[in-house]
């Protein structure tokens, strides 16, 4: 008669949170749907953030700037709240946070901050040269998120990169 040993379970950590930095494009809604869906699956909770970037500049036009600012935060606080409450219908616990800073910092700050499993985050599909000079935010939070990130790409760049390789074949 053959013996058979048990597998070993290994335990791993509950998933508890899944931050889901929205920046108001047409990917917030895929965000948020891939962002619910993780968090669904295991019952944790959905962090939506959004961050208002500090100008570039700060010239004599900063009055400008800080009403444009201003009007950016009422629109990104309006949108998470539509976004929470789609979660909340759905049976899901979401919370929603308007903050400013440095994206990129504000975001790696606000997932140790909140201690989250997860980050979900849609990227612009912008080419090689505009990463080169300009950088993105998906980028920036993947080299130093502590957790793992999941980037959801943009439908309209995905397309039109499917696209742009379909015609070269």
């Amino acid at each position: 008669m053959r013996c058979l040993r048990r597998r070993s379970m290994i335990a791993y950590p509950a998933m508890k949170s899944v931050l889901a930095p929205i920046d108001l494009s047409a990917v917030a809604s895929d965000v948020v749907s891939q962002a619910g869906a993780l968090a669904g699956n295991v019952g944790a909770r959905v962090l939506l953030l959004h961050v208002v970037a500090p100008p570039a500049v700060i010239n004599e036009y900063a009055a400008e700037s800080e009403r444009l600012a201003d009007e950016e935060t009422r629109e990104a606080e309006r949108s998470l709240a539509h976004w929470r409450k789609h979660l909340n219908d759905l049976g899901m616990e979401a919370e929603a946070t308007v903050l400013h800073g440095p994206p990129v910092a504000t975001i790696i700050d606000e997932a140790a901050r909140t201690n989250a499993d997860y980050i979900v985050m849609g990227s612009h599909g912008h080419g090689a040269l505009y990463h080169l000079f300009v950088g993105g935010t998906a980028g920036g939070v993947i080299q130093k998120a502590t957790c793992p990130v999941v980037v959801v790409p943009d439908p309209k760049a995905a397309a039109l990169h499917s696209l742009s390789h379909s015609k070269i074949a």
